[in-house]
């Protein structure tokens, strides 16, 4: 039971954090929640549609499915995190400028908030599947059906808890700091999560396997809670192989020319407009 609880708390907060810190960042940008909570329900049925596919999954492409249905899932969840902060950096002063009386129209151009939807959906269908898969090797190997489904029960318990109190921490920063916050967490989540995709390509054979750079486990193990949350929050491993570096490196460096350069065009029409 134990580690059934540990192993759900840890993928439920995974996806709590990433659902809470997409809430605070787009806070007071009209329907946010109801694109949010759609996109949580569609990752809620995507993991369902696992459960029922799990022997396939697990057993496809020579026994790499999973691995590659997991990079596939974070790929396109750092390309829903990077498209969220590009566009930010164009239209945080505005939503700022606008946070007592939000309308549904924003001064220069809307964030199609479809985004928000797939970026949720994706957390919660990339955790979920986690969960379904783990829960399907455990049965498989005969444990107690009883003491797993009590600790899965408190283990997503603990972590909607966890999720709930970080998004309320978040509310505290002061508006005009919210969005500078925000957009540095899911930056570095993003990054977090490419070098964690490269992982998975390494094991379905997609990349060469590598030996790891070096191993800080003695200093900061990545099962300890504080690994784990920096894992989560800013894709901390204890042994990281070059590929790994690279594809968080990349994935940084590449969003922040992308956030630097609608920036700057942002000022320079607001200057011309000024003029």
């Amino acid at each position: 039971m134990l580690s059934s609880a540990v192993i759900v708390f840890r993928e439920v907060l995974e996806a709590a954090l990433i659902v809470s810190i997409l809430l605070a960042a787009t806070c007071g940008l009209p329907r946010r929640t109801l694109w949010i909570g759609a996109g949580l329900i569609a990752g809620l049925a995507g993991a369902c549609i696992v459960a029922l596919f799990a022997g396939s999954i697990t057993s496809a492409f020579e026994g790499t499915g999973q691995e590659l249905m997991n990079a596939s899932i974070l790929l396109i969840a750092v390309l829903m995190l990077a498209w969220h902060n590009i566009w930010m950096s164009h239209h945080a002063r505005e939503l700022v400028a606008h946070m007592k009386n939000v309308s549904a129209k924003i001064t220069d151009g809307s964030l199609p908030l479809y985004f928000l939807a797939v970026a949720s959906g994706m957390a919660v269908l990339r955790e979920g599947s986690e969960v379904v898969l783990f829960m399907y090797s455990v049965t498989a190997s005969g444990s107690s059906a009883n003491s797993m489904m009590t600790g899965s029960i408190l283990g997503v318990i603990a972590g909607i808890l966890v999720g709930r109190l970080i998004y309320s921490g978040l509310l505290r920063i002061p508006t005009a700091r919210l969005f500078q916050y925000t957009g540095w967490m899911i930056l570095l989540l993003a990054a977090g999560l490419a070098a964690s995709a490269s992982g998975y390509l390494m094991q379905a054979g997609i990349l060469p396997y590598q030996t790891p750079l070096w191993d800080s486990g003695a200093l900061l193990s990545e099962k300890s809670i504080t690994g784990q949350l920096l894992h989560i929050l800013i894709g901390y491993q204890e042994r990281p192989t070059a590929i790994h570096l690279i594809f968080y490196l990349v994935t940084l460096l590449t969003i922040v020319a992308g956030m630097r350069w609608v920036g700057h065009r942002s000022n320079l029409r607001l200057q011309n407009s000024g003029a």
